[in-house]
């Protein structure tokens, strides 16, 4: 008979491993930010700075959406962006091309950042489970790519609305430094892309044996209260697009209560078939 047991690696042997990850991983990494840096115009002006553009697409449809539903906003159908963004650092540019290259070659590595993960945990796993290494990859992506553009066409436009509209006083001019432009586009993009790949979370905490259906369901509305911080964190000062955060993320750990429930579910069939 086979011996389908997981492989038993030494303390060393997983430091290696996991030395060999972070520098595969990495150089995915500095390689798509490479390809990144000959269509950084792109980059920068279709996608960075499209926020900042008034026929944005995200104004136009909350402007369809409350014009549908006869509310309509005179603010969100006329939008102006009455602000400049500046450069105050004498390498301020140079630090903005890297970093946005490099932040983009995370995003655009990140399936190959999850096959590197799997990789580094499936000697811990069953020859039956590592055949899900295909389906875990392609989920993992799909919900972080979702999240990616989740937080572009939703989080950051709100974002820039907001600050970029609001005026404590005439007197004052909104001139934004580059660095923190385009640090809340990549906060915004990244944190939901990683908020979303909650389902995945709760499924392996639910392998370990760390949370269940029962727990997850019981601290539904501490769940609730944490997402809505979160949510105040990563969107401007209003409840609006907390709320509009808030649900989609809720939805999913509604999604996760079910998965961690067929888990427990297929875990109960096989100890009971032994």
């Amino acid at each position: 008979m086979a011996d389908n047991s997981p492989k038993e690696m030494s303390f060393l042997d997983h430091l290696e491993e996991l030395r060999w990850l972070l520098i595969r991983s990495t150089s995915a990494i500095l390689i798509l930010a490479c390809a990144a840096f000959f269509v950084s115009d792109f980059i920068f002006e279709q996608i960075l700075f499209a926020p900042k553009d008034p026929n944005f697409i995200t104004y136009q449809f909350f402007c369809k959406i409350t014009q549908f539903f006869g509310v309509e906003s005179v603010d969100i159908c006329n939008v102006k962006m009455p602000f400049i963004i500046q450069n105050t650092n004498m390498g301020g540019q140079v630090s903005f091309l890297i970093w946005t290259c490099i932040t983009v070659g995370f995003v655009a590595g990140f399936p190959f950042i999850l096959w590197e993960i799997w990789k580094f945990i499936s000697p811990a796993l069953y020859e039956k489970e590592k055949k899900y290494a295909k389906a875990f990859i392609i989920v993992s992506s799909l919900l972080f790519f979702l999240g990616v553009l989740f937080g572009y066409y939703i989080i950051t436009p709100l974002s820039v609305f907001f600050f970029g509209s609001f005026s404590a006083s005439a007197e004052i001019v909104n001139e934004f430094n580059l660095e923190s432009y385009t640090s809340m586009i990549k906060t915004s993009s990244i944190a939901c892309g990683l908020l979303f790949e909650l389902p995945i979370f709760i499924y392996f905490l639910t392998k370990l044996g760390l949370v269940t259906p029962n727990f997850l369901r019981k601290y539904r509305k501490y769940a609730l209260i944490i997402v809505l911080i979160l949510s105040a964190i990563i969107t401007p000062p209003d409840v609006i697009s907390q709320v509009i955060v808030a649900i989609p993320i809720m939805i999913l750990y509604e999604i996760s209560i079910l998965i961690s429930a067929v888990v427990v579910r297929k875990e109960v069939k096989q100890s009971t078939l032994k």
